[in-house]
């Protein structure tokens, strides 16, 4: 019997991601990211560890979590962001003070732009984080040289610059800043630089690309090849900066995240809580349905539980279509940007937890699997009864010749191979495949009711409408019609067809149903195949044999089991026949080696 712990790790996604380690307690004592969750989380199972913390750490895992996140640096600022809020006993690697930077351009008068590892909501914009500070100096730089700015903490207010209170210091003989602590540089001038370094982290920095593109051209022309150098690295820096996030963005703050997918019985709904642009919590809830409740009444009943359930207070709601929520709360449905990036990043969480419950459930429950299932294929092929005993036929003869006919049986929506059969066509002539799917489906229920063995909730046969109404035909004869379902499935366009009606049914390709009438098609098509096979290889054998004169069967039969086939007979030696089956070895080599030419 597989632990809680081995199941989980089965089914944990190959995808970049955020673990989550719980102990008994329901404490969560450990925080990491991986590039891939499945290999990551399993290596701390797999081997022994030389670190006794390590040692202590695995043996405290009770229940593991994840959230799949779509990049490996989306995962490394998760992992951060969740450090920073739990702080979980075994993390050391981000659970210091610091924290990633950011850029800001504060709210005041003649704004200033600096980089900061601390967001205040103090009505400052707030660019990131960077995952490197050689990136946020790049752009401070840059800032630096196309914008002049102030870096003083001065409260330049009206009255302050009037007063003359304060000095143009050395950045302004530098002629790194213009200087409007004296009034040398008009507050309008000022804002309006300030506006262009805002729409450049925001990533509209096209014009600035371009003009860095002709200064560096320009220098290089002039021959001023170091100077041309360090605009293109500049240049470089720029290109390679990422003003957008899928897991942080300073516009979205204070935000509630749903997203819900479902299955006929349960549905699944992710909650990611957004504060001041990052990620600090993701929440995955299973709700069996009772009365068919469509996912708007799902998610409406998900909302309301889960914001009760972590104290949520944010206003907006961001959510995959509109639902009835309380007064005061205002929901986005975005189509595309930043918040439709969130909303995709919760809609594959969802989809992840869903999978991974299905497989959990096959290992650990497999008859609510198969009961699933089969309930799934009732609703779909519109039967009166779960089919857990099924049938399907197939024929296969090659141009008429060795005309054989394959049926296997499933139990439980698994293959019964004890219960498979294979028929030899008797009272057909020719290439026939309607009168040889007439005849063994008349033949196998035949025995069946002679027997009192059970039959079948639902028979597939492998064709389309000329197969089915052949065998529906059989049924007739055995006053069978309309107590046993009976389907065919043409292979083309995978089309299922029903009894007396022309309209043929087209299952989703992903649907559970068709994947196991698709198996049952694949695995009577493989078991006919095969048998087709060795009658042929047996007849092809027999009939090689017998056409050596003067030997009878008994002669055949000890050849063939001292060699073991016809071409090890063709190419023994005549001492060799004779030894085995005496002077009528001979005429076997004669035989063999005239007809080759010999």
């Amino acid at each position: 019997m597989l632990s809680p712990i081995e199941i989980q790790l089965q089914t944990l996604p190959n995808n970049p991601g955020v673990y989550q380690f719980y102990d008994a307690d329901n404490v969560l004592i450990y925080v990491g990211k991986a590039v891939n969750l499945k290999k990551r989380v399993s290596s701390y199972f797999q081997k022994t560890h030389d670190n006794a913390k390590t040692r202590v750490l695995v043996r405290k895992i009770v229940r593991i979590e994840h959230i799949v996140v779509a990049t490996e640096s989306d995962a490394l600022l998760l992992e951060n962001n969740l450090i920073k809020k739990y702080q979980p006993r075994y993390n050391i690697l981000l659970k210091d003070d610091k924290s990633y930077p950011w850029i800001c351009v504060k709210k005041e008068r003649f704004p200033r732009v600096f980089s900061t590892r601390r967001v205040v909501k103090d009505g400052s914009l707030y660019f990131g984080p960077y995952t490197s500070m050689k990136t946020v100096h790049t752009l401070l730089d840059l800032f630096k040289e196309l914008f002049p700015l102030r870096n003083c903490n001065y409260d330049l207010s009206t009255q302050n610059i009037a007063n003359h209170k304060f000095k143009v210091c050395l950045e302004y003989h530098l002629k790194n800043c213009k200087g409007p602590c004296e009034g040398f540089q008009t507050e309008e001038e000022y804002n309006e630089n300030v506006q262009q370094i805002v729409e450049i982290l925001k990533g509209n920095f096209k014009e600035t690309l371009k003009r860095f593109k002709e200064e560096m051209l320009a220098l290089a022309a002039d021959w001023r090849f170091e100077e041309a150098q360090v605009v293109k690295k500049k240049l470089e820096s720029l290109e390679h900066y990422q003003a957008k996030s899928t897991i942080v963005s300073s516009k979205i703050s204070n935000v509630d995240v749903f997203s819900i997918v479902s299955d006929e019985e349960y549905g699944y709904v992710n909650f990611l809580q957004v504060a001041y642009g990052a990620i600090v919590r993701a929440h995955t809830i299973e709700i069996k349905k009772k009365l068919e409740e469509t996912d708007r009444e799902l998610l409406e009943y998900a909302i309301i539980d889960i914001r009760e359930r972590f104290f949520s207070n944010s206003k907006e709601l961001i959510l995959p279509f509109e639902v009835t929520l309380q007064e005061g709360l205002m929901q986005t449905v975005p189509k595309m940007g930043e918040k439709k990036q969130l909303l995709e990043l919760s809609e594959r969480n969802a989809k992840h937890f869903r999978i991974d419950r299905l497989k959990q459930e096959k290992i650990v429950d497999p008859e609510r699997h198969t009961n699933r299932i089969l309930t799934q294929m009732q609703r779909d092929l519109h039967l009166s009864v779960p089919p857990v005993h099924i049938e399907c036929f197939d024929n296969s003869n090659i141009q008429g010749t060795n005309p054989v006919s394959a049926c296997v049986v499933f139990k439980n929506a698994k293959p019964s191979k004890k219960d498979y059969r294979h028929f030899n066509v008797k009272t057909v002539e020719g290439p026939n495949d309607f009168a040889s799917m007439e005849e063994v489906v008349y033949r196998r229920y035949r025995r069946l009711i002679d027997e009192e063995q059970s039959l079948p909730q639902l028979i597939v046969i492998d064709g389309g409408k000329g197969q089915l109404s052949s065998a529906l035909k059989a049924l007739e004869d055995l006053d069978l019609r309309g107590k046993i379902a009976i389907i065919g499935i043409a292979k083309r366009l995978e089309e299922i067809y029903f009894p007396e009606d022309s309209v043929p049914l087209y299952l989703d390709k992903r649907s559970e149903t068709l994947r196991v009438i698709q198996q049952l098609r694949d695995e009577a098509h493989r078991f006919g195949i095969t048998f087709h096979r060795q009658k042929r290889s047996k007849s092809a054998i027999i009939s090689e044999l017998d056409e050596v004169e003067g030997i009878g069967e008994k002669t055949r039969e000890t050849l063939l089991q001292h060699f073991k086939s016809v071409k090890r007979i063709q190419e023994a030696t005549e001492e060799e026949l004779v030894k085995i089956v005496g002077f009528r070895g001979k005429k076997v080599f004669a035989h063999f080696h005239q007809s080759i030419g010999e």
